[in-house]
């Protein structure tokens, strides 16, 4: 038992099948209700133990999860399960929503992660690197406390000071963080930055969409100019062209400002209350603290409701200046030959959108990369007023996207070379070519398990190494090293001080 759960006492409900949980701590007793596999479980104060959702016989060993009891402000992790033989080694599983990127696998990622670091880096954005973890009051400040995000699908906890942390669900708000404490805005002109990294949601796991996910996002600090709108929506256009995806659409739109907004906020007011009963509960809520948040409802019976309340577009209410700026953006983007449409409902989930919102969608997937314009976010955050726009695609639904239409991206390349050790005698001389030809810049590697010299070819072929360089007594004596080429059967005796220029030539020819 961990520090500050004094005694873990199982207890029973009023049936003999269910099973509750009660820790003591202090003279108080804490109750724990199951909430689901490999998530954290909910926790009141109270004078009895609860029974658990998943009800389960005593003693079996059905019931898997892990129970957290909250007792001096830190989570304490309680094995819960049946009960095992003395001895029996328990496996602990990944939490849901989680991956496991494995060899094979990760050179996908590491290809594309190369080409957001080239597509933006031509471009002269320079990398920025956040903390993991926020204070809370970022996120319901900065994303919106209405948004799906703050509302239900953060990760928040108490740290053992008693401050309220989130693990962060998105990029933007911590590098607008960054660049208010760290005063870049100071430095004058423009400031370009990208960012990856995981970001953590809980939400349903489906394909393309983890609790755990990987994030590449942009942010342009500094300028409210169209131009900047077009750069950063055909910068993420030509990222996910580059690696290959097809089929995309890029669709645009408008969410207004400080003055069209509130006359657009009125009139869905006016044309919705009447018809409130009839959203849903998180768009009763929107209607009174972000109304243009229920176009980006999923639930079709409140876009019914939009429809038949005759709401007007925000795009078809915009003052002069946000008309302009649109068609603007539209210009701009016609002329880089980016493809697009108007799309009028498109509103994005977040709430510190300004004017320009943007998606690109593919078919069969939804959104792989979405973005905007922010212009009152960093004064928000407690900055000067300084206009912003960026966007961010999830990287496990980009490779997603890619893997379903057939794209292969990135593969490991073969070992160059496999040092076969024939005997003991040649240990030492074996190591010191390994190092040497690995310091040259040679991508080589040889056996650690004792294998014989013929399964020590074997490992080598299995690799796709190119050469096997067999090095033992009679190498020793002669000063050189037998070098086999696999593909085709020749070798040939390769002097130590040669071997890495033979293996760069492909040869000894």
């Amino acid at each position: 038992m961990r520090r500050g759960c004094k005694r873990l006492q199982p207890a029973f409900g009023k049936t003999a099948s269910d099973i509750a949980l009660a820790v003591s701590h202090g003279g108080r007793a804490w109750t724990a209700r199951y909430a689901e596999e490999g998530n954290p479980t909910r926790f009141k104060q109270g004078g009895t133990a609860e029974a658990l959702f998943r009800p389960c016989r005593c003693g079996s060993a059905s019931t898997k999860g892990r129970f957290f009891a909250q007792t001096d402000g830190t989570a304490h992790g309680i094995p819960f399960g049946g009960q095992k033989k003395e001895g029996a080694r328990v496996e602990i599983r990944r939490p849901r929503g989680t991956q496991d990127i494995l060899p094979g696998a990760v050179e996908a990622w590491q290809a594309l992660e190369a080409v957001v670091r080239d597509v933006f880096e031509r471009a002269n954005y320079e990398e920025i690197r956040t903390p993991i973890f926020e204070h809370t009051e970022l996120f319901e400040r900065g994303v919106g406390e209405t948004t799906d995000i703050v509302s239900k699908e953060m990760y928040t906890f108490l740290d053992r000071g008693g401050r309220s942390v989130t693990l962060r669900p998105e990029g933007t708000a911590g590098v607008v963080r960054a660049y208010v404490e760290n005063k870049l805005y100071g430095q004058g002109g423009l400031t370009k930055v990208y960012y990856l990294g995981p970001m953590f949601r809980y939400e349903k796991p489906q394909r393309g969409r983890l609790r755990q996910l990987h994030q590449v996002g942009v942010e342009v600090l500094g300028s409210e100019l169209p131009a900047i709108d077009a750069e950063v929506i055909e910068l993420g256009y030509s990222l996910l062209k580059k690696v290959g995806m097809r089929d995309m659409t890029v669709e645009l739109n408008s969410v207004g400002c400080s003055v069209c907004r509130p006359r657009h906020r009125e009139k869905m007011i006016e044309r919705l209350l009447p018809h409130k009963e009839e959203l849903c509960a998180d768009c009763q809520v929107r209607l009174e603290k972000n109304p243009l948040r229920l176009f980006d409802c999923k639930n079709e019976s409140c876009q019914q409701v939009l429809r038949e309340a005759n709401v007007p577009y925000i795009v078809d209410e915009l003052c002069d200046d946000c008309r302009k700026h649109l068609d603007a953006v539209e210009g701009y983007l016609r002329a880089m030959d980016v493809p697009y449409r108007l799309e009028k409902s498109l509103v994005r989930g977040l709430d510190y959108y300004t004017r320009t919102a943007w998606e690109i969608t593919v078919p069969n997937f939804s959104t792989v990369l979405g973005g905007g314009r922010y212009n009152r976010l960093v004064a928000e955050l407690g900055g000067p007023d300084v206009p912003g726009i960026g966007f961010a695609a999830g990287m496990d639904r980009v490779l997603a996207v890619l893997e379903a239409q057939g794209v292969s991206l990135g593969e490991r390349p073969p070992l160059d070379a496999f040092i076969c050790v024939a005997d003991e005698t040649a240990e030492h001389t074996a190591m010191a070519v390994l190092t040497s030809l690995r310091r040259l810049g040679i991508r080589c590697d040889r056996d650690y398990q004792g294998r014989s010299l013929k399964s020590q070819f074997k490992q080598a072929d299995r690799l796709g190494a190119n050469f096997a360089v067999v090095i033992g007594e009679s190498e020793l004596a002669k000063g050189a090293a037998t070098v086999k080429h696999l593909a085709t059967g020749e070798q040939r005796d390769v002097p130590f001080g040669q071997l890495a220029d033979r293996i760069r030539e492909g040869g000894w020819a």
